[in-house]
């Protein structure tokens, strides 16, 4: 069994980590700490876990995470991840960052979004932890930057079209719509139960910072320079996010082409069910689930190609998608501790 240990268990995704840990079934999870709740049980911060986990959460110490685990999940905000991290790499630790901190290969472009990046002699090192993508690089990390939810949302459907010379790559707009927890747990007006409850709003209008997290990765991918047009929406539920991205057609395809395309790109990546023509992703469906759904439609008229993702935001978007990179960098089944079955309802 392979330690672990998560810091910062008790936000969000923190917790949602320590739910898949939990029942994984290479791995023990051995700490959680948490700045606000140190000395509590933690199934006193989520009474969910009462009788599944019994760790007390702790006060964050270096010493004390290396010498309990021997893989380590910095679930934390962006800038303290930066602080966190390169004394835990010096010690010999694998990391999966689920902030910011380690996704950007550019630090130029992380602090024009973001803060002054005080570990810019990581992120040359760290791999950017899509595993449909990266897998290889992944294999061989010690630090990986787990993606934002938005961007796995974006990346899954595009990266394998966006080398297709019937892509128009500067005409690509993405439309997401996501549940409230991908706000985070603290406390926040805008995510109060009478500000969401009955609404639907945009928010960050071009000025979201998953923007150039997206960009960077297309660009680089593809080998030209992709900027695309991205607005999040924020809907009245809890968890799930789904992705609109209508891209412009420089010549006819059809409906085969594009999903000879997509289907072979994800051969054998076990985390994305590509959709029976006319059917097309629900949130629903991936509930709870390490899933990616993509959907597709050619259309003629207006010469677009729509694809549709949707993926719940907190576990392909975000907790999942960091244990499906732990057990690439060790080697494990791909799938462990990931199986979920997507609730029928």
């Amino acid at each position: 069994m392979v330690k672990v240990a998560v810091i910062g268990g008790t936000g969000y995704a923190g917790a949602e980590l320590v739910r898949i840990l939990s029942g994984h079934p290479y791995a023990e999870l051995t700490m959680i700490t948490s700045r606000q709740y140190a000395g509590q049980p933690f199934s006193d911060v989520y009474p969910a876990m009462a009788g599944v986990v019994n760790l007390t959460c702790e006060a964050f110490s270096e010493e004390a995470v290396s010498e309990a685990a021997d893989v380590i999940f910095t679930a934390l905000p962006h800038k303290a991840s930066m602080n966190v991290v390169p004394g835990l790499i010096a010690r010999g630790k694998k990391v999966v960052d689920l902030s910011a901190d380690f996704r950007f290969k550019d630090p130029a472009l992380y602090e024009a979004w973001y803060e002054s990046h005080q570990a810019k002699d990581l992120v040359k090192t760290a791999v950017y932890g899509l595993p449909e993508i990266y897998f290889d690089d992944i294999q061989k990390a010690s630090l990986v930057g787990n993606p934002g939810c938005y961007p796995t949302s974006v990346l899954l459907p595009l990266l394998p079209l966006i080398k297709a010379p019937f892509i128009d790559c500067d005409s690509i707009v993405a439309d997401s719509k996501s549940g409230t927890s991908g706000a985070g747990r603290s406390a926040s007006l805008a995510t109060q139960f009478c500000e969401v409850n009955e609404g639907f709003k945009a928010y960050k209008v071009a000025a979201h910072r998953h923007n150039p997290e997206m960009d960077e990765v297309l660009s680089l991918f593809s080998g030209r320079t992709i900027h695309i047009a991205f607005t999040p929406h924020l809907v009245p539920m809890t968890r799930g996010m789904l992705t609109t991205i209508y891209v412009g057609l420089k010549e006819s395809v059809s409906m085969q082409d594009v999903a000879s395309y997509l289907d072979s790109f994800f051969a054998n990546k076990p985390f994305v069910r590509i959709c029976p023509r006319g059917r097309f992703p629900n949130t629903m469906y991936v509930k709870g689930t390490n899933y990616c759904d993509i959907g597709f439609q050619v259309t003629e008229r207006t010469k677009h190609l729509v694809l549709i993702s949707a993926i719940d935001n907190l576990v392909k978007g975000a907790s999942g998608q960091a244990v499906q990179n732990m057990n690439i960098m060790l080697g494990l089944p791909e799938t462990a501790g990931l199986d979920q079955v997507p609730f029928p309802l």
